[in-house]
């Protein structure tokens, strides 16, 4: 077989096991098949750099994968098709910055439910959902993965199940460490991203049967550092939520905010950005805003939650939600 044929069967074969549907609308553009192929880690050669720069595909500082992200590759899931007794596909989004991400250690066995998946942070693939759901690395053996771990998102779509037994739960992991709320408006790629992805699911999912069904923010410690910072945040954060509810024709959209830490130096200024939070719901219809203060941990860099807060964060983000929607 000819070199390129060689190639043209690998990249099939990984779009395939990544995402079925995007591998029969791919294969007839080359272009498609080469990006698909090359974002899950096909063999290439690294790009010559000049002395300072950095590549445009790779983190300046990239992370190195945390010792218990183990057991792939991840599980794929069909999204046109319901697990037998749901009826409904409900599509939730994170957003955010690392704390929306997840540091927190990841158990031992990894979940595997069929009424709950995820779509794959660079394949827009799907899953059944796991632990690190903002895994950017290879679902098929996390290669290239960065330093994500376990974030509040599983934890809320396991109380939502419970409680809504008949709806599949899809999460949409989209949030990026270190993002202030700036990257988040309106016309910057974290909120393009966001929106083109809550759209492909909505499209791939069964008809008449799936919906954008709420998003949940954990983001602010990027913003608290200045007093111009701190005075647009209240401002942006509601124009950016309008914007959301907007482009995904959910005017009533549930958007659910969450406390940041109040450990680190600059801790008046964190307190600010938190009453800004709990606000919310008095500026903007249809919010809600978890208060972790009293219970919140961290894994010892007084930023980042541990996993038993993170647990307790997913748990209250799906109470919130579930009195929004009641």
């Amino acid at each position: 077989m000819p070199p390129n044929s060689n190639r043209q069967a690998r990249a099939d074969s990984v779009l395939d096991t990544v995402n079925p549907l995007t591998a029969r609308k791919c294969r007839s553009v080359p272009a498609c098949i080469a990006l698909c192929a090359f974002a899950l880690s096909l063999p290439a050669a690294p790009a010559a750099k000049s002395k300072g720069s950095a590549s445009t595909n790779e983190p300046r500082n990239r992370k190195s994968a945390p010792k218990d992200l183990t057991s792939p590759p991840l599980d794929a899931a069909d999204i046109t098709e319901l697990p037998d007794g749901t009826e409904r596909l409900e599509i939730f989004l994170l957003m955010g910055q690392s704390n929306m991400k997840g540091r927190g250690v990841m158990p031992e066995d990894p979940r595997r439910d069929p009424r709950i998946i995820m779509m794959h942070t660079r394949s827009d693939g799907y899953f059944l959902a796991r632990h690190p759901l903002h895994l950017v690395g290879s679902p098929i053996d996390f290669s290239r993965a960065d330093n994500a771990g376990v974030g509040p998102g599983l934890a809320f779509a396991e109380s939502i199940s419970a409680a809504r037994p008949q709806s599949r739960v899809l999460l949409i992991p989209c949030a990026v460490g270190g993002t202030s709320l700036g990257k988040w408006k309106k016309g910057q790629r974290l909120y393009d991203q966001t929106i083109r992805r809550a759209r492909l699911a909505m499209n791939q999912g069964p008809k008449g049967k799936t919906r954008i069904a709420g998003a949940l923010w954990l983001q602010g410690e990027a913003d608290s550092g200045t007093p111009e910072r701190r005075a647009a945040y209240g401002e942006g954060l509601d124009r950016m939520i309008q914007d959301l509810r907007a482009d995904l024709d959910r005017p009533d959209l549930p958007f659910i905010a969450c406390t940041i830490g109040e450990a680190k130096e600059d801790i008046e200024g964190r307190k600010a950005i938190n009453k800004i939070l709990l606000e919310l719901p008095d500026r903007v219809p249809h919010t809600a805003c978890v208060d972790g203060r009293e219970f919140a941990k961290f894994i010892g860099d007084e930023v980042h939650f541990d996993t038993a807060t993170q647990q307790e964060h997913g748990h209250r983000f799906a109470a919130k939600y579930l009195e929004l929607v009641r």
